[in-house]
């Protein structure tokens, strides 16, 4: 499975709406300039986090976006699943569930993939993501000052 942009630029916004929230809600436009991604592609793809319950919509002179809980209480896998639907390596759309090659890949490789990558998703948080991407920043105001 491949993730399209709504997930990978969908994630992306997240990450930086989080990092800059700070107890007030974040302005979808400062996120899509910072991001250097589209504002309209942008409200689309909140708009399913909202629906999702991982943003909420704040209205008003300093509202944007806020998230519901706290980032560490998000999971990757439930951003991803709220902007790209469910995970599966491979679907089973009208395979024979008698064939015995068919049924001893799903059950040896395709099911274990999807596990694993299900597990490795619903352990990293939105908090880890922001953590490294001001661990990023940091190291790059470093650079920058050398």
């Amino acid at each position: 499975m491949r993730l399209s942009t709504k997930g990978r630029y969908g994630l992306r916004a997240l990450v930086d709406l989080a990092a800059h929230e700070e107890g007030e809600a974040v302005s979808l436009a400062r996120t899509a300039q910072r991001q250097k991604l589209s504002l309209n592609y942008l409200e689309q793809v909140f708009g399913m986090l909202r629906r999702a319950g991982i943003v909420a919509g704040v209205k008003g002179s300093n509202g944007g976006f806020r998230l519901t809980r706290d980032m560490d209480e998000i999971t990757v896998k439930e951003v991803l699943e709220a902007l790209e639907g469910e995970f599966s390596i491979a679907e089973d759309a009208g395979e024979d569930t008698q064939d015995p090659v068919r049924n001893a890949l799903r059950e040896l490789l395709w099911d274990e993939i999807d596990r694993r990558v299900d597990q490795f998703l619903q352990e990293k948080t939105l908090g880890s993501l922001v953590r490294e991407y001001r661990r990023n920043l940091e190291k790059d105001a470093a650079m920058d000052s050398i």
